[in-house]
């Protein structure tokens, strides 16, 4: 081979290896830095339509660029094919997976101190490789030049790894200062967990209050140990009354973690459900990991609509605890009675408003409850009430120029706050055709599958139509409609049909909204 292939050859890989390492280290960074993320995203990318828990015809997995790269790539190595090796291996790099993309649509790289020390370990692993099986008598520069393309999620994944003490112990300077600052300042602390509902209570909260002062929120989820630090640094200033934490967990001990260092006089619990199941693995893990946040705290208010937390009042002996939601049983309770909510404390009735069409009734009585914890005097809860605005991105109305009405719930989605919607979608008062417009919902584990085929029969039975983003839910969703779907791969292309197709009288859903690291 002449020196100039050899180059050329050597250029090309290297640019391979590279779209890989721009296209796998946006996944980690999206996915906070978690190595164990890259695997499960390979999985998705090489099997898209694959839903957990249902058998997949073999018509439903398709034969990806991928698969066929991996097949050739394997096959030339086992009869020492070295050339198409190469080929297959700069096809590979270059394109695969079909769909990820380099730049990203939603969700650019952002080259951040943590970022360019795992491409640099990243690299010097690569590196490190290569000369290995240059040292090595039976194997070729070629060999480990393709080699390295493929492996370059394995490299990723490793140098997040090994970089992960080192970086813990640079956040920990951020939590000292954090520290430093709460036991300056001795706000009282409200923690806020649960599987979904805590922006929405947290921010609830702190509208009640958003005429007082003194109230601090953590802003928009910065609720892990890097946005709580953060939150406190930058946001917790001399004055400050209240501080209301958002906590939210991928695992068992982490709240307990943040708890050590922000410990709550008052936490709230929202909700248990399958929310990161796929990380958690069960429904007890995630309860497990939920209840931490009533180790430190005085008052734990709990929402008793749901069926597991109904059980934890039983289980606080010790603590004062404060009930919410809307049965007969909870010391403070959202009854919606039509276009009315009344609100009830300790069985008494104490106003009646307006319902907003847009908010949970069970997130409005946990932000009611710790209200009156933290000194709401029952008198000012019907007029705080009206100070209650909806959260962005959370089911929020609007109707757009063209008089189609816009249910925006595009900020995340589970079981239960998919059906608030759907029926809200079902309330609004339009004569023309209803549309919901999902990815579907994800990280469900085991459950991914019969949540989505139920969600998309809900949709059909209320004589919706479905149009499907994305192709991670399609089976499901394609099984639960039993209609054809309209479907598109990305949702800005579902947005140009909606306006194309859609008129005044019609009303559209827009439900979850993968970021484009998602196939």
């Amino acid at each position: 081979m002449g020196l100039a292939l050899v180059v050329i050859g050597g250029v090309a890989l290297a640019l391979a290896a590279a779209a890989q390492l721009l296209r796998w280290l946006r996944v980690l960074q999206r996915e906070h830095y978690e190595p164990a993320s890259l695997l499960r995203f390979l999985k998705r990318w090489s099997s898209p339509t694959v839903a957990a828990a249902r058998p997949v015809d073999r018509k439903e997995r398709p034969i990806t660029l991928t698969h066929v790269c991996l097949v050739v790539a394997l096959g030339s190595v086992a009869f020492r094919q070295m050339p198409l090796f190469v080929a297959t291996s700069l096809v590979y790099g270059l394109f695969c997976p079909l769909g990820l993309s380099i730049k990203g649509r939603t969700s650019a790289l952002v080259w951040t101190r943590r970022l360019r020390l795992v491409a640099a370990l990243s690299v010097l692993l690569a590196g490190g490789v290569v000369a290995l099986g240059l040292a090595l008598p039976t194997s070729s520069a070629w060999e480990c030049a393709g080699l390295v393309v493929w492996a370059v999620p394995l490299f990723i994944d490793v140098s997040a790894r090994l970089l992960a003490p080192y970086e813990r112990r640079q956040a920990q300077r951020f939590v000292d200062s954090a520290t430093q600052r709460l036991q300056r300042v001795q706000p009282r602390v409200v923690a806020i967990t649960g599987s979904y509902g805590k922006t929405s209570t947290k921010n609830h909260l702190a509208d009640l209050f958003r005429d007082d002062g003194g109230l601090v929120a953590t802003p928009k989820s910065f609720n892990n140990r890097a946005g709580l630090s953060r939150a406190i640094n930058e946001g917790l200033s001399d004055g400050t009354r209240v501080f209301v934490a958002e906590m939210g967990t991928y695992g068992p001990g982490e709240i307990a973690e943040l708890c050590a260092w922000c410990p709550p006089s008052l936490a709230v619990i929202t909700a248990i459900g399958p929310v990161h199941l796929e990380r958690m693995g069960s429904l007890d893990v995630i309860e497990s990991a939920k209840f931490e946040i009533t180790e430190r705290a005085t008052t734990v208010v709990v929402n008793i609509d749901d069926e597991r937390l109904a059980t934890w009042p039983a289980r606080l002996a010790g603590k004062r605890v404060r009930t919410a939601g809307s049965q007969r049983a909870a010391d403070v309770r959202v009854v919606v009675d039509g276009d009315r909510w009344h609100i009830e404390v300790e069985g008494t009735r104490l106003a009646s408003v307006n319902a907003v069409a847009s908010l949970q009734p069970t997130n409005v009585a946990c932000a009611l409850a710790a209200a009156l914890e933290l000194g709401l005097s029952t008198d000012q809860i019907e007029t705080r009430l009206r100070s209650l605005t909806p959260v962005a991105n959370r089911a929020t109305v609007l109707t757009a120029p063209s008089g189609v009405v816009v249910i925006d719930d595009t900020f995340n989605a589970n079981p239960a706050s998919a059906e608030a919607s759907l029926r809200l979608l079902a309330s609004l008062d339009v004569s023309g055709r209803r549309v919901v417009v999902t990815p579907g919902m994800i990280e469900l584990g085991d459950e991914q599958y019969r949540e989505n085929a139920r969600f998309a029969s809900r949709v059909a039975s209320r004589q919706m139509e479905l149009v499907v983003v994305n192709r991670t839910n399609v089976p499901a969703l394609r099984d639960g409609y039993e209609a054809p779907l309209r479907r598109f791969n990305h949702r800005d292309d579902a947005v140009t049909w909606v306006r194309a197709t859609l008129q005044a009288g019609d009303a559209v859903l827009y439900l979850n909204d993968l970021p484009d690291h998602y196939p």
